[in-house]
């Protein structure tokens, strides 16, 4: 066990400054939103945080691989989820691990994961007792990077011309559990210049070769909008004014179907972690030795192997092909009967379990141990920023007592005896 795990298994330290982050966020969750935030930071060693940041740039490279994106259309054929390649990339990648003894293992790859700004809002109002703490919390004002971001997408798309509007957008938007975010990312297109509102898709208006919005002045179309659909394909009918401008290139959507269809299909597991397929497809030694350590085993649950996998269920977890988030994702040694002939009917990827890490931490005086899910926000391939999520229960949840979204703490060494001019601190945690 290495100092990280030392540390999460003993140390219950409370490291945040409420007052400080609500202060930070455009209404007050306390009330609404009691395990959102968790108060306990969450260690990781060097290793594995260079670990996650190389399985992540591994993951954008091999996805970029012709022979990969052609099977990905190929797939495809016969819909039209996919519109041409318009540019932009898609902002806030998630990658989720799970940390174990031989290292972080992918989890899933989501394109529309929510809470990085919450998570940066997080780690700037944690309470520090020392500056080696302080030196291993990292935080940054990430503003900048953020807003980076969503300026290569205008460009990946739009070259030189003016970004003037913006919309976030999502199913009724105000009932969504993190609509406190959308407030965030609407602040931060403002604060650049950018004219921007939140909306629900059904209020979007496509005529005249415009996506337009009754809350924008009559003259500004949209010129971008920020997706947090969770109908990655925009199939829904609610969704056509936006799927229309989209598919013809009328609006910069990000992120978008190609997107979610290249990097977070549960389907894609299965090939990331088929070595011999990704060796046709032309990834290099180097990249395929990043996938065999970090991609667990994957297959889709086909009537030939059902039998099988219903036996072997305790070293599965079972996952619909277009999920996210865990919705209607199971542990194999949880299943029902009932539930199994739902999986066999169809359109379900069986996937190695993986256990998570554990976290100590004290709820109403008493100590428990909390799962970890480790993500990683990503763009282009580079971390912009790490974040763990404590849970109870089969997945991440973000309403258990003393969970939540938690900071991480990296510390530059990986046991206690390397920890030099830090072991006065560590010596506390670990008391």
């Amino acid at each position: 066990m290495n100092l990280a795990e030392q540390l999460n298994l003993s140390c219950a330290c409370r490291t945040l400054d409420a007052t400080r982050l609500h202060q930070s966020l455009p209404t007050s969750l306390a009330d609404s939103h009691p395990h959102l935030f968790s108060e306990t930071a969450v260690f990781i060693d060097m290793p594995t945080r260079n670990a996650i940041a190389q399985a992540v740039a591994t993951l954008e490279r091999v996805t970029c691989l012709p022979g990969y994106r052609q099977a990905v259309v190929e797939r495809a054929h016969g819909t039209d989820t996919l519109a041409p390649d318009f540019g932009p990339s898609g902002v806030f990648m998630g990658y989720d691990f799970h940390l174990g003894a031989d290292g972080p293992r992918l989890i899933e790859i989501n394109t529309n994961a929510g809470g990085a700004l919450l998570s940066a809002a997080l780690a700037g109002a944690q309470n520090t007792c020392c500056a080696a703490m302080e030196q291993w919390l990292g935080r940054a004002d990430l503003t900048q990077a953020f807003i980076d971001m969503f300026r290569a997408e205008w460009r990946a798309q739009r070259g030189v011309q003016s970004w003037r509007t913006a919309v976030v957008v999502d199913d009724d938007p105000q009932q969504q559990y993190l609509a406190p975010e959308f407030e965030l990312v609407r602040r931060l297109f403002e604060h650049h210049g950018v004219r921007a509102i939140v909306a629900d898709p059904r209020e979007l208006q496509w005529r005249d070769g415009a996506l337009w919005h009754p809350a924008l002045p009559a003259d500004l179309p949209i010129d971008m909008v920020y997706n947090r659909l969770t109908d990655f394909d925009l199939s829904e009918s609610s969704h056509a004014a936006l799927r229309s401008a989209y598919q013809v290139g009328a609006v910069v959507l990000t992120p978008h179907p190609r997107a979610h269809a290249m990097h977070a299909d549960k389907r894609n597991l299965i090939w990331l972690g088929d070595d011999v397929q990704m060796a046709r497809w032309g990834a290099g030694e180097a990249d395929r030795a990043v996938l065999r350590a970090v991609v667990p085993a994957a297959q889709a649950v086909l009537p030939a192997n059902a039998e099988v996998l219903w036996r072997e269920r305790r070293q599965w977890f079972f996952k619909p092909m277009a999920g996210y988030g865990g919705k209607a994702a199971y542990r194999g040694d949880k299943l029902t009967r009932k539930t199994w002939e739902h999986i066999t009917a169809g359109g379900f990827v069986a996937q190695a379990l993986v256990p998570p890490s554990e976290r100590m931490v004290t709820v109403d005086d008493v100590p428990m141990r909390l799962k970890v899910d480790m993500r990683a926000y990503a763009y282009r391939g580079r971390v912009l920023l790490l974040a763990a999520r404590t849970y109870a229960g089969q997945t991440t949840n973000l309403r258990t007592p003393g969970g939540g979204f938690a900071p991480v703490l990296v510390l530059p060494f990986g046991d206690a005896a390397q920890a030099n001019d830090s072991s006065i601190t560590v010596q506390k945690m670990l008391a």
